[in-house]
C-alpha cells in the first residue's frame, strides 16, 4: 500500500509540475446572480445534475472509508490532493460532516456495473459510492476534475456514471520504435485520468523483438534488430509495467506478432516461424510468457501474412488457452477459432466475426498515425464504434492505435507528430459515453447537423482540458469550429493543375459570391483516401481533373503580424510518403494567398524525398511540429484564399495515399509548449 501511495504521489507531483490544475468550464447561473463557472468533465458522465452548491476543501476533515479494501484508492485520492498542496488525512470508520466519504455499495448500471459509480457533492459532504474499487477509482478521476484548486472548491452535483464499452484501449508500437518506461508511464497516466482501461503493448515487429525471453536470448540481441539496436524490455521491466497498469486499473495486453511481422525472429533464430522448428520455438516463447506474466490476454497479431502452415495458429491458440488466458488477433487475419477475440483493422474483418456474433474490438479508422490532428479528433469523437451505441457480448469496445512505421528521431516525436493526447480525450468521451454517428468522417459536418453541434460543445471542454492539464505536454489540436469557409468549384482543369479560374482573378470579391459548399474547420478535406469504405468529406462526389478554391475573411483590430499554421499534405507517420519539392506545398501545385499576396511554403529541410524511405525521420513536414509562418495583416478584414487543384486520385504506392485537403489556422502562443487558435472573428461572406 505504501509503495502504491508513493507511486501515485510522485505521478501527481509530475502532473502538477506540468501545470495540471483544475479550473472551470461551463457556465451556470447561481440564484439569478452572476454566472458561475462549472467544471468541464471528460468523459462526460452518463447522468449529471449541477446543484449550485460547493464543497470547501479547506474545511474537509479527511477522506473517510469504512471498508479497508478502499485504502489503496483512498491513498490515490490523498496523493492527488497533496500534489495540489491540500493535505487531508485518511480516516477509517464512521464520521459526520465535511468528509470525503468513499463507500462500497450498490450502484445500478445497464452496462459494466463493475466500473460504475455514484458521486454526490454537497456543501457539507462528498459521498462517492461504487460496486468495486475500480468504480471508486473512476469516480476519483471525476472528483479531481470537479475541483477548482484556485478556490479550493468542489462543484456541487449528483452524478451516476458507467462506461458504455468494456474495452477502451490504447496501443503503442514499440517493436518499430522503442519507448522508454518513463514515456510509456506518462501515456498510461493520461489513460488512467480519462478512464481508459486497456494498454495494448505491441512488442515485436520485422524491425525488432523487444521482450526478453530467457530461453532465447538471441531474440533481443542488438544484431537481430535494425532500429534502436539493443533496446528491449527486461522481464523485471515488463513486470513493473504490468503492475504500473494494474495500480491504475488498466489491463496490459502484450502482443507478440506471429507468424507475420516476424523478420526479427527469423534473423535471431535462423528459421521461419511457420516451419516445424519455428513453431516449436514459438510454443516455448509463449509458455515462458504465460508462466512469467500475470496478464489475462495474449495478442498474437496474425495479420498481413500468408498462412502456409495451417496448424500454426490453432496450435499456439490452444497452448495459450491451456494457460487460462484469452487470445486476441487482428482481423482480417489468420485461421482463428471462435474463442479468439478479433481486433478489426479493415472492413474485411467483418467477414471474420460471424456477422457480429463473435467477440471483437473496433480499431478501423482509429489509427492516430494516419490522421491529421484537426480532422482526426472530430472523427474519433463522432464515431459510432462497431455501428453500435454501446457494447454487448460480441462488441467489447474499441481501441485507438499509434503506428509509427517511420523511424522517429526522438521518442517524444511520437507525441509531437501525432495528436495522441487530444485524440485520447476524444476517444475517452466516445468509448465511455457511447453513442456517436454511423459511418466515418473527415469533416466536422454542416453547422446545423447534430454531429457538428455535439462536437462544438465537446471542443470547448477539450480546449479547457488542454489549458488546464496539458500546459507542458504535447497537445497538437486547436479550436476550429469558429473557422468558416466558402468553397468554390468544381472548375474543369483538364489535367492542368496550374490553370487559373475566377476566384484568383484580380478585382473579384469572393465574399459577395455564392459558395458551392460552406465548410467549417481549420483542416478541410475535399477527398480522403481509405482502403476501406468511403470517408465523409466536404465534397460529396469529388472528380478528377478539377480545381476548387476555399475563401474566408478574418478581422484584425490593428496592423500587426500573426502566426499561421498551413499545410496541404498531412504525411502519415505510418507510411513513407514523399516530401514536398522545393518551393511547393505539395505535388498538386496548391497555393495560398493572404490579402492577395502569395504565402510561400517553408524551406523544407529535406525537399523532394522519394517515397519508401522509412528510415528517414520526419523533421518539418507537418505544420504542427514546425514554426508557424509569420504574416502581416491589416486593421479590418483580411482575406485568405486557398487553391486546390487535382489531376487524379491514383494510388502510386501504399506509402502515399492521396489526400485532397488543406489546413490554414491563425494561431497564437500561450504559456507552456502548445499553440492555440487566435481569438479572431471569421466571416467569409460580406456584411449584410
Amino acid at each position: 500500500m505504501f509503495k502504491t501511495f508513493l507511486t501515485f504521489l510522485t505521478v501527481s507531483a509530475f502532473f502538477f509540475a506540468q501545470g495540471m490544475t483544475a479550473h472551470a468550464g461551463l457556465l451556470q447561473m447561481r440564484g439569478g446572480a452572476e454566472p458561475v463557472q462549472m467544471p468541464s468533465l471528460i468523459p462526460e458522465p452518463q447522468s449529471l445534475k449541477w446543484s449550485g452548491e460547493h464543497f470547501p476543501l479547506d474545511r474537509s476533515k479527511g477522506i473517510l472509508i469504512e471498508d479497508k479494501r478502499l485504502l489503496q484508492v483512498a491513498e490515490i485520492l490523498q496523493a492527488r490532493l497533496a500534489s495540489d498542496c491540500i493535505s487531508i488525512p485518511i480516516r477509517v470508520g464512521r464520521g459526520d460532516n465535511y468528509l470525503i466519504e468513499l463507500r462500497l455499495g450498490s450502484v445500478k448500471a445497464p452496462f459494466q456495473a463493475e466500473e460504475a459509480y455514484r458521486l454526490e457533492v454537497k456543501k457539507n459532504k462528498v459521498v462517492l459510492t461504487a460496486n468495486t474499487e475500480h468504480g471508486i477509482f473512476n469516480g476519483i478521476q471525476t472528483l479531481y476534475q470537479l475541483t477548482d484548486f484556485n478556490t479550493g472548491m468542489i462543484a456541487g452535483c449528483h452524478i451516476t456514471d458507467y462506461p458504455a464499452f468494456k474495452w477502451r484501449g490504447y496501443m503503442v508500437d514499440v517493436g518499430r520504435n522503442y519507448q522508454s518506461l518513463e514515456l510509456l508511464k506518462q501515456q498510461i497516466d493520461i489513460m488512467s485520468r480519462y478512464k481508459l482501461n486497456v494498454f495494448h503493448f505491441h512488442l515485436t515487429e520485422d524491425v525488432a523483438w523487444r521482450l526478453q525471453i530467457k530461453a532465447y536470448p538471441a531474440l533481443t540481441s542488438a544484431k537481430s534488430m535494425t532500429r534502436n539496436k539493443g533496446k528491449y524490455y527486461s522481464i523485471d521491466e515488463m513486470k513493473e509495467l504490468i503492475q504500473y497498469c494494474k495500480d491504475r486499473f488498466i489491463t496490459l495486453v502484450p502482443e507478440l506478432d506471429m507468424p507475420g511481422h516476424s523478420a526479427a525472429f527469423t534473423r535471431a533464430m535462423g528459421v521461419d516461424m511457420q516451419t516445424d522448428k519455428g513453431l516449436e520455438i514459438v510454443k516455448g516463447i509463449l509458455s515462458e510468457v504465460c508462466e512469467t506474466y500475470d496478464v489475462p490476454y495474449i495478442h498474437i497479431g496474425a495479420d498481413e501474412v500468408a498462412i502456409r502452415n495451417q496448424h500454426f495458429l490453432p496450435e499456439v491458440t490452444s497452448l495459450i488457452h491451456q494457460y487460462k488466458k484469452e487470445v486476441v488477433g487482428w482481423s482480417p487475419g489468420g485461421n482463428y477459432d471462435d474463442r479468439t477475440i478479433r481486433q478489426l483493422w479493415k472492413d474485411e474483418g467483418e467477414h471474420d466475426i460471424g456477422k457480429g456474433s463473435l467477440r471483437h474490438i473496433e480499431s478501423r479508422y482509429l489509427y492516430l498515425s494516419d490522421m491529421a490532428p484537426q480532422s482526426g479528433v472530430p472523427s474519433i469523437f463522432q464515431r459510432q464504434f462497431g455501428g453500435k451505441k454501446h457494447g454487448d457480448s460480441s462488441l467489447l469496445g474499441a481501441e485507438i492505435c499509434l503506428w509509427d512505421d517511420r523511424r522517429v528521431e526522438q521518442e517524444t516525436d511520437h507525441l509531437r507528430m501525432n495528436a495522441v493526447y487530444p485524440s485520447m480525450l476524444a476517444f475517452s468521451e466516445r468509448s465511455w459515453k457511447g453513442g456517436g454517428y454511423p459511418g466515418k468522417a473527415a469533416d466536422i459536418g454542416p453547422d446545423s447537423s447534430a454531429r457538428a453541434k455535439d462536437f462544438a460543445a465537446f471542443e470547448k471542454r477539450l480546449i479547457t482540458h488542454k489549458k488546464n492539464y496539458f500546459r507542458n505536454l504535447p497537445f497538437p489540436y486547436v479550436a476550429q469550429t469558429a473557422i468558416k469557409w466558402k468553397l468554390f468549384g468544381p472548375f474543369e482543369n483538364h489535367g492542368d493543375v496550374t490553370a487559373s479560374f475566377w476566384p484568383e482573378a484580380e478585382g473579384v470579391s469572393p465574399e459577395d459570391s455564392l459558395a458551392a459548399v460552406n465548410a467549417t474547420g481549420g483542416t478541410v478535406y475535399l477527398w480522403h483516401h481509405t482502403y476501406d469504405s468511403p470517408v465523409s468529406t466536404w465534397i460529396p462526389a469529388p472528380k478528377v481533373n478539377t480545381t476548387w478554391y476555399a475563401f474566408t475573411r478574418f478581422w484584425s483590430g490593428a496592423d500587426t503580424t500573426i502566426h499561421i499554421w498551413a499545410e496541404f499534405l498531412n504525411i502519415a507517420r505510418s507510411g513513407a510518403d514523399a516530401t514536398p519539392p522545393t518551393g511547393e506545398w505539395d505535388y498538386k501545385k496548391s497555393k495560398l494567398w493572404i490579402n492577395g499576396l502569395v504565402l510561400d511554403p517553408p524551406e523544407w529541410a529535406y525537399p523532394g524525398r522519394p517515397m519508401g524511405l522509412l528510415e528517414e525521420p520526419l523533421v518539418d513536414e507537418g505544420y504542427y511540429f514546425r514554426r508557424p509562418a509569420i504574416v502581416n495583416v491589416k486593421k479590418g478584414w483580411n482575406s485568405i484564399l486557398v487553391k486546390l487543384p487535382l489531376a487524379a486520385f491514383d494510388l502510386p504506392d501504399w506509402h502515399a495515399p492521396p489526400k485532397w485537403m488543406f489546413t490554414v489556422i491563425p494561431v497564437q502562443k500561450a504559456d507552456g509548449v502548445n499553440w492555440y487558435a487566435s481569438e479572431i472573428r471569421y466571416q467569409p461572406h460580406a456584411d449584410r
